[in-house]
């Protein structure tokens, strides 16, 4: 009888994370026979006030959409609407409900908040491109981070004549350390791929990587697979490491797991 293997048995993957989110993407690449090795590039803060926030509650039925691009913008819009009593499911029945991806309108979901659109794509160009209905009139609420995001949603929007209201919800900064092991593993050669998750994670990881291993630092990822979870992340590969091996298809967790499968099975 054959021995079966898991696809990525054997490999060793360095994934960045916000520092509270590294169970559930280990979770999945531990699942595919990967040896894990955290490397959390993010920290969730509040934002540095939160006056504009709290007015955009305040003022929630005079909104027609609001539209959620990260689980971190959902938790703490509800975090903050529930300090005067409110929720998200039990928001106005005039606001439609807008989640780039999947895992936001899961966070929606479990939250208890119905979910009205969600792309094709799980990325902000695909939510742009599939709305269900002309944005002209319409008065939208965008919580996001609070500085590094894109702002493309808010300038299609109101190119197209919308009323949009950005706000920030939550600020994401780069922690001050990163896990001696992870470190190590680099030195010693001993990593075969580097995920990454957003822009961010991308920067941060540079920037944090440039402190512990210097200038050199490109030499420790020679042979390292460097794996995106979409265009805008694969962006930022190219920016801080000059470089890409693959992109995920669907930019989610799961497609980032099965686009590290693809990227060592097209170079065996």
């Amino acid at each position: 009888m054959t021995e079966m293997h898991l696809p990525l048995e054997g490999k060793q993957v360095i994934v960045t994370r916000a520092q509270d989110k590294q169970a559930e993407a280990k979770k999945l690449f531990l699942a595919e026979g990967a040896k894990v090795l955290d490397l959390p590039a993010l920290v969730i803060t509040p934002p540095d006030r939160w006056d504009e926030l709290d007015e955009s509650i305040s003022a929630l039925d005079t909104f027609h959409w609001i539209i959620f691009s990260s689980s971190n913008g959902v938790l703490a819009f509800e975090e903050r609407l529930q300090r005067v009593s409110k929720s998200l499911a039990s928001s106005p029945a005039t606001l439609k409900i807008a989640a780039v991806g999947r895992k936001t309108a899961q966070t929606l979901t479990k939250l208890g908040a119905f979910v009205d659109f969600v792309p094709p794509n799980f990325v902000a160009d695909s939510l742009i491109a599939n709305f269900p209905i002309s944005g002209s009139g319409l008065r939208i609420l965008i919580p996001r981070v609070q500085s590094g995001g894109r702002t493309i949603l808010a300038e299609s929007f109101l190119a197209s004549g919308s009323e949009v209201v950005e706000v920030a919800a939550y600020q994401s900064c780069c922690p001050g350390t990163i896990p001696e092991r992870t470190v190590q593993a680099l030195i010693d050669s001993e990593v075969d791929a580097f995920v990454f998750t957003s822009g961010k994670t991308v920067a941060h990881s540079y920037q944090l990587l440039s402190k512990s291993l210097g200038s050199s630092l490109n030499i420790f990822l020679d042979g390292v697979k460097l794996i995106s979870i979409g265009p805008q992340t694969s962006i930022s590969c190219h920016k801080y490491f000059n470089r890409l091996d693959k992109e995920a298809d669907t930019h989610d967790l799961e497609g980032l797991v099965q686009a590290c499968i693809n990227c060592f099975m097209e170079s065996s």
